[in-house]
């Protein structure tokens, strides 16, 4: 979980709304307002002021600095979130930034603003500074689906190109050096070339930003230029711009800076991105902008899951006390998140800010009108059983998220519009790579075996876990069930190996089964087969495709198999 420093001061000036004197915090104060945010103090210092801040929601980013602590701590005290007027306002001509053609195979979305009226101080400086480097590393992940790029807009002359050049094409002293570097040099000799050109691994043409005079303003997503691009206390005019691969991700990135800028008293003016490819937002994109994550649902299932009658108006008012917007209509509310969030995928999201706006205190403690002896499930019981024997078989258990790309769950098994690749896909997502549910056990193998190429083989994983399958019988589209997937992978492996570890599991949990041969295009044709057990087709085994491990970057052989643990424990 993201831990950010900030300086109380700040806070307490970022508390105050406008014209009004900064009013002191106590520490106790602080701490029961964290709560807002999930947020808990982990250590001050009095006497520079400086507050460490562990946050315990990944999915808010905009949490992750001193500007959107205060903002939600200001939404609450006054009942809603103030309005930001440039969203809404229409300019005559806005700044504009060209992007070049072949950019869509390299790094394709760009996002940008100007901000003007804000004195740069040090804290506000090192709020930037931190705020840029948390999105970079752990939104962003890592630079690679977004980078940040803060200027000095005063050295800047529009229109900016967001270009696309040749390694030795483009130079510019960089932030940290002295000396003049050709990009491909960047690459190979400065900091930050050697941590993220991996990023850019195999271009043979880079992303440049350049200005209307041709004067270099960075080498995305690795350095800045020293000349535009190292922002200094006393600044009053800034550049921001967010370069990514995901479209929704790098609007985001930037509408939160936006917020955070305007906090801070500038005045922020979106500038549009002329593009030559088609976007999901079109080809000529103004931002920041609102990307507008709505959802209705009825009162009654905020009720519910909450155990309290509230009635529409005090959800109302507990949802913009929190930033959203809101309208009711009947006994329905829809609800619509603030520029800077998008983390809005479902009814239960939302049940969770109306307890946090709330307050938990608000709830009375009631004993259930119901007592029962709890105790595992017959699926539980079974998938510890496996567990085990799967321990004893000298495999070792990994535990892996459920959401994956379509890329790894479908294209890199060689499943591409064939059944087998069939996906619940998910709405609203925040990044491509969590985008889809997986359908089988194996790519979660796969993705660990891939990472674990200097470990000593033999290597022997597995997991049970859920799955999701397309299914239109289910009112939802989909059903979950709960499978065993192993994996083994050293140089001389092969089918019997597996078979003999399948042969051991279901002598042990009491089952019989057999195997009819298939085809299955992640497998080795003649070497895969169906797991049929009292008629019906629980499971696959096999040895691999060997363009399958090329897909994963797998140097050695993997046999590997799949059971269906509802089925065992639904006799």
């Amino acid at each position: 979980m993201p831990t950010i420093t900030i300086f109380k001061q700040d806070l307490e000036t970022l508390l105050a709304g406008p014209g009004e004197a900064p009013q002191p915090i106590t520490i106790e104060q602080l701490e029961e307002s964290l709560m807002l945010v999930k947020g808990e103090l982990k250590g001050q210092n009095p006497d520079t002021g400086e507050l460490r801040i562990e946050l315990q929601d990944s999915n808010r980013p905009d949490l992750w600095c001193c500007e959107g602590i205060a903002r939600q701590f200001r939404a609450k005290r006054q009942g809603a979130l103030s309005k930001y007027d440039f969203l809404t306002t229409k300019l005559k001509s806005p700044k504009r930034l060209n992007v070049a053609p072949g950019l869509e195979k390299v790094r394709p979305y760009v996002a940008a603003c100007a901000a003007t009226g804000y004195l740069v101080t040090q804290e506000g400086l090192a709020q930037l500074i931190q705020t840029q480097e948390k999105l970079s590393e752990m939104f962003g992940r890592k630079r690679r689906t977004v980078s940040i790029g803060l200027y000095r807009l005063a050295a800047i002359e529009f229109p900016i190109t967001y270009d696309l050049v040749k390694p030795d094409e483009a130079s510019f002293t960089p932030l940290g050096m002295d000396t003049v570097m050709t990009l491909g040099e960047m690459l190979l000799v400065h900091p930050k070339g050697l941590e993220f050109g991996g990023i850019l691994a195999g271009q043979d043409r880079l992303p440049f930003l350049r200005d209307a005079k041709h004067q270099a303003l960075s080498f995305p997503p690795i350095i800045n230029s020293r000349e535009s691009g190292e922002v200094r206390v006393g600044d009053d005019a800034l550049f921001v711009e967010v370069t990514g691969t995901d479209l929704s991700m790098v609007v985001l990135t930037l509408n939160i800076f936006s917020a955070n800028l305007a906090d801070r008293g500038a005045v922020i003016e979106p500038i549009e991105i002329r593009y030559p490819y088609k976007t999901v937002l079109g080809t000529g994109v103004v931002t920041p902008q609102d990307l507008e994550k709505s959802q209705k649902l009825p009162i009654s299932t905020i009720e519910q899951a909450l155990g309290q009658a509230l009635g529409a108006q005090k959800v109302a008012n507990a949802l913009r006390a929190y930033g959203y917007g809101v309208a009711t209509k009947g006994k329905h509310i829809t609800v619509t998140l603030p520029f800077y969030r998008q983390d809005l995928m479902h009814a239960m999201d939302v049940v969770e800010d109306v307890a946090i706006s709330r307050g938990y205190g608000d709830f009375l403690p009631e004993m259930p009108s119901q007592f029962t002896v709890g105790g595992l499930s017959r699926i539980e019981e079974v998938s510890d059983r496996v567990r085990t024997l799967m321990v004893g078989m000298g495999f070792q258990e990994i535990i892996s998220n459920i959401l994956g790309s379509p890329q790894d769950l479908r294209d890199a098994m060689r499943l591409e519009g064939t059944g087998w690749g069939q996906l619940v896909e998910v709405d609203n997502v925040m990044s491509q790579n969590f985008s889809a549910l997986r359908q089988w056990m194996l790519p979660s193998l796969l993705r660990v075996e891939a990472a674990s190429n200097r470990a000593f083989y033999p290597h022997r994983v597995f997991e049970a876990g859920e799955v999701a399958r397309p299914d239109p019988t289910q009112s939802v589209g989909s059903r979950t069930v709960t499978v065993l997937g192993g994996m083994i992978a050293h140089a001389d492996t092969h089918f019997s190996e597996a078979h003999s570890c399948l042969d051991t599991l279901f002598y042990y949990v009491n089952q019989t089964y057999s195997l009819e041969p298939i085809q299955h295009p992640s497998f080795l044709a003649g070497r895969v087969g169906s797991i049929v057990s009292e008629g019906k087709q629980i499971g696959v085994i096999g040895e691999l495709h060997p363009e399958v491990l090329e897909r994963w970057q797998i140097s050695v052989p993997a046999v590997a198999f799949e059971i269906d643990l509802t089925e065992l424990a639904g006799r």
